[in-house]
């Protein structure tokens, strides 16, 4: 999902979040290197936090049943996120991500608190967002169910952009995403 250094993983934990550092690569990083928070800002350890701490600590202080934050620019989530569209209800599995919709959030400069309001406004009641001129932001209750939910949205950004390439989606009526919505709440548990 990611290339490079971008990105960034956070999980919680009693004293606030563990996050990963900030501009480090994933395949060298060992566990001395994740850093960890509290929920006002404040880190230990031997790395800086990531730039996006803010809207980590931000999701963790509002969404209780969070306990996994990912981050991610994946390319098709990313090519949506720059044309500032979240993705519509064109494929029941959008329903995957809590909602009728998936939201994009409003552009803000990264790290900064401002990105963090805009996150948290396109998160309510979502457990995924794009974020406008950026990537994919997805909330679980572990980091395997976050992993899991990013995929599935690349996967729907991906469909989604075939889509646009050809034309414009049909949109399902929101009365059946509803439905699709009652089911998954049993189904996905």
């Amino acid at each position: 999902l990611n290339q490079g250094t971008s990105g960034n993983l956070s999980v919680r934990c009693e004293a606030g979040f563990l996050i990963t550092p900030a501009s480090m690569d994933y395949a060298g990083m060992a566990t001395d290197d994740i850093v960890q928070m509290d929920l006002d800002g404040h880190h230990q350890g031997q790395r800086k936090p990531s730039s996006e701490w803010r809207f980590h600590a931000a999701i963790y202080r509002h969404r209780a049943e969070v306990h996994a934050v990912l981050h991610a620019h994946p390319a098709n989530c990313s090519a949506l996120a720059c044309l500032n569209k979240g993705i519509p209800a064109f494929h029941y599995m959008v329903a995957v991500a809590g909602g009728r919709d998936i939201r994009c959030a409003d552009y803000a400069t990264f790290g900064t608190a401002e990105l963090s309001e805009s996150v948290i406004r396109a998160l309510r009641d979502r457990k995924a967002c794009l974020m406008a001129h950026h990537g994919l932001t997805c909330i679980e209750r572990d980091l395997p169910r976050a992993l899991a939910l990013a995929i599935e949205v690349e996967n729907l950004a991906n469909v989604y952009c075939h889509i646009l390439a050809i034309g414009e989606a049909e949109i399902l009526p929101d009365d059946e995403m509803d439905r699709v919505l009652e089911k998954f709440s049993h189904y996905r548990g």
